[in-house]
C-alpha cells in the first residue's frame, strides 16, 4: 500500500526572509562595523571588500537563524504558545516542508563561502580558517543530540563567535594583519551579542525546562539571570568608554552622545522582567541597544581615524 505524503505550502521569498530574521542581523553587522572602523585607523578602506564582508556575515547569521528554526521545529520545541510573532516562527505557523528550510540554510552558507573566496584571495587562508571555525559552531549550535543551544554555553559561544571572531577575521582581511588585540576592542560586541542570547533564554525559561534545555538562565533562575544581565549591561557600556579612552582618544567626543542616545533603551531593557509575556518587547530592546551602542562605538573609533576609501 502506497504511503500518501502530506502536501506542503511552498517556501515563499517572504517566508525565506523571515527565516533569515533580519531583525537579528545587528548581531553580525555591528561587530563587522567595529572591525571596519578599527581597520580605518591603519589602512585605506576598500568599499567593495567592506560590502562583501558585510554580505558574508549577514548570510552566516541568516543561516544560524534558519538552522535554529529548523532544529527547534523538528524537535518539537517551538509551538504557537511560545509568545513569538508569526514572522519569527515560520515553520510553526506555515505548513512548509522543514527540509526546505534546511536547504535554505545550507544554501546561505554555500553563498557565504563563495563570497569568501574574494576575501581569501585578498588576505590569504587565515580568514578561511576563522570562517570554518565559525561555521562549525553554527552547525553545533543547533544540530546533534546535545546542541550548544541546549547547554549553558550558548551566550558565551554566540558572543565569542559572532562578537569576537567576526571582528578578528574582518580586521585581518582588510589590513592583512592578524592582530589579536582586536579581541580586546571587540569585548563590547562579545557582551552585546551574548546579551541577545541571554535575553532570549531568560524569557524562555518556562519553555526550555520541559524541552530539557539546560541553558544558563534555566540553571541560574530568572532573578539570578537578571542580576547577571544588569552587571553585563554596566560592563558593556563601561568597556566601550574605556576602550575609546585608551585606544581611540579622539573619539571621546562621541561618548556623551552615546550615553544620551542609549539611556532610554538601556533603561527600558534594565526594567524588563524578561518573562515570557514580555519576550516580544525584550528582544527588540536588546537588539536596539546593540544597534545604538555599536553604532556610536564604531563612530567613536572612526573619529580617531583619517578615513580614506577606494573601490
Amino acid at each position: 500500500m502506497l504511503r500518501m505524503e502530506t502536501a506542503h505550502n511552498k517556501l515563499t521569498p517572504i517566508m525565506a526572509l523571515n527565516l533569515a530574521a533580519p531583525h537579528t542581523w545587528p548581531a553580525a553587522i555591528m561587530p563587522t562595523l567595529i572591525a571596519i572602523s578599527a581597520a580605518s585607523n591603519v589602512c585605506t578602506l576598500s568599499i567593495s571588500m567592506c560590502c562583501t564582508l558585510l554580505a558574508i556575515v549577514i548570510l552566516m547569521q541568516s543561516a544560524v537563524n534558519t538552522f535554529n528554526d529548523y532544529y527547534d521545529y523538528v524537535k518539537g520545541t517551538d509551538s504557537e504558545d511560545d509568545n513569538v510573532d508569526e514572522s519569527d516562527a515560520v515553520l510553526v505557523y506555515n505548513d512548509i516542508d522543514p527540509k526546505e528550510a534546511l536547504r535554505l540554510a545550507v544554501g546561505m552558507l554555500v553563498v557565504a563561502f563563495i563570497l569568501g573566496i574574494y576575501a581569501v584571495v585578498r588576505a590569504g587562508f587565515v580568514p578561511l580558517v576563522i570562517a570554518l571555525v565559525g561555521a562549525l559552531f553554527v552547525v553545533l549550535y543547533s544540530a546533534g543530540k546535545s546542541p550548544i543551544s541546549y547547554l549553558p554555553l550558548g551566550e558565551a559561544v554566540s558572543g565569542i563567535v559572532m562578537g569576537g571572531l567576526i571582528p578578528l577575521a574582518v580586521y585581518q582581511v582588510i589590513t592583512n594583519v592578524l592582530d589579536f588585540r582586536m579581541l580586546f576592542i571587540a569585548i563590547p560586541t562579545i557582551i552585546g551579542v551574548g546579551l541577545i542570547m541571554l535575553t532570549n533564554n531568560t524569557c524562555d525559561i518556562e519553555r526550555d525546562i520541559p524541552a530539557n534545555r539546560k541553558t544558563l538562565p534555566v540553571l541560574l533562575g530568572r532573578e539570578a539571570a537578571r542580576k547577571l544581565y544588569h552587571v553585563l549591561l554596566v560592563v558593556w557600556v563601561f568597556d566601550i568608554i574605556v576602550n575609546v579612552a585608551v585606544c581611540y582618544t579622539a573619539g571621546l567626543i562621541i561618548v556623551p552622545f552615546m550615553l544620551l542616545a542609549s539611556y532610554p533603551i538601556v533603561r527600558a531593557l534594565w526594567m524588563n522582567p524578561l518573562t515570557p509575556e514580555r519576550r516580544l518587547q525584550a528582544m527588540p530592546q536588546a537588539l536596539s541597544v546593540n544597534v545604538v551602542l555599536g553604532a556610536f562605538y564604531a563612530a567613536s573609533i572612526l573619529a580617531a581615524a583619517p578615513v580614506s576609501l577606494v573601490l
